[in-house]
């Protein structure tokens, strides 16, 4: 009786410990919501490609916590609504740890609520400050705040003594959410908005309404897009004869919309973070080790140039690893509380430092003026 008693036992001891080492190997599943077709495949084609890369390299080196990481990738096509079923979908029936992106501000708010309800973290590749503010839980974003990029434009702006522009802004989420930061902040930094024009996403042709702009004598205009559109305007602005100086934001951040704007972008100033000039910075520079390091490794690969939105997604992908190793768990809540409270943590947007009432965790200080100069990217001097 002894004999099989322990034998019962020995067996129950088997089970138990495959099943439990069954569980410790399953993968852990990664979902990313990515533009990876259509208006904003900009953005979203290097942020798959970027995640694609890392997480095979992760895998290579044996995964995290003792676990393989499986992605899955859902191209929105840039469709909020495309955005809310992927993000159920992958809450609900795949069971994921955290989802990042979508690509677009538009997308990230549609489906902010369902991150919130399903209590999984979101890793936002999008700018829009309201993914952020208010502060929801499990929503955190990579690119640099709008507003700190407006303020930016606008010191620049003062230091070139430019006071009346016009305004020009795609109908997205995020061009509704840069639109208003200019028009918040434009009074506090002694700038007058005579022009104010928004547009379609997919328009080919700004002609109209850069003519607005000019029969408004501006100074300068500021265009705030991420659509190809954008290098549009700058085209049609400099064909009609219109010679001021335009700025752009940081959703200018891929060489490809120079290639649009021809020799037009010329000269044209937007801010971004620093890995599009990676090359040139100062070699005690914090971020230049990571921002080159990333640069080879994505160029060589891809045969493709690095843009600001890979860079975002490689920084989603990064803090939710960093945040696993602080917590030393892949329990969501340990994860979410360490990611909330990571500090330093040197990415290609700049040096996060996120808090419970940040959740973006980017100031001034990781935003770098830049140019076009003969049809590359240059820091602004």
């Amino acid at each position: 009786m002894k004999g099989r008693k322990w034998m019962v036992l020995g067996v129950l001891l088997a089970v138990f410990l495959t099943g439990a080492f069954a569980q410790a190997a399953e993968p852990l599943k990664i979902g990313a919501i990515l533009a990876v077709t259509g208006p904003a495949s900009f953005l979203g084609a290097p942020e798959a490609k970027t995640l694609e890369m890392l997480v095979a390299e992760t895998n290579q080196k044996g995964g995290v916590m003792g676990r393989k990481i499986q992605l899955i990738i859902k191209d929105s096509g840039a469709s909020p609504e495309k955005a809310f079923s992927f993000a159920k979908q992958l809450i609900e029936e795949e069971k994921v740890f955290a989802i990042i992106g979508p690509s677009t501000s538009g997308e990230t708010m549609k489906i902010k609520s369902v991150a919130e309800e399903g209590k999984t973290i979101l890793m936002s590749c999008a700018a829009a400050e309201e993914i952020v503010v208010p502060v929801a839980k499990y929503v955190f974003k990579t690119p640099q705040k709008d507003r700190d990029v407006v303020i930016r434009i606008f010191q620049q702006m003062n230091k070139m003594k430019i006071s009346k522009i016009g305004v020009l802004s795609s109908n997205t989420g995020f061009g509704q959410g840069g639109k208003k930061q200019i028009e918040t902040l434009a009074p506090q930094h002694g700038i007058t908005i005579v022009a104010n024009e928004v547009y379609d996403k997919a328009a080919s042709d700004l002609t109209a309404e850069v003519t607005k702009l000019k029969a408004a004598n501006v100074e300068a205009i500021v265009n705030w897009s991420i659509e190809p559109a954008q290098a549009i305007a700058i085209k049609n602005a400099r064909q009609i004869g219109l010679k001021v100086p335009i700025f752009l934001s940081h959703g200018f951040g891929n060489i490809r919309y120079v290639g649009i704007a021809g020799p037009a972008a010329e000269g044209v100033i937007f801010p971004a973070g620093r890995l599009l000039v990676a090359d040139i910075l100062p070699k005690n520079n914090p971020q230049k080790t990571l921002l080159v390091n990333y640069t080879k490794d994505y160029e060589s690969k891809y045969k493709d140039e690095v843009s600001t939105f890979g860079g975002h997604a490689y920084d989603a992908f990064m803090i939710l690893m960093k945040g696993i190793e602080k917590a030393k768990s892949t329990d969501k809540e340990m994860v979410r509380t360490a990611i909330e409270n990571l500090k330093g943590f040197v990415g290609t947007a700049g040096i996060f430092n996120f808090s419970p009432p940040d959740h973006n965790g980017l100031g001034l200080d990781a935003v770098e003026m830049l140019t076009v100069k003969n049809g590359k990217f240059a820091i602004l001097k």
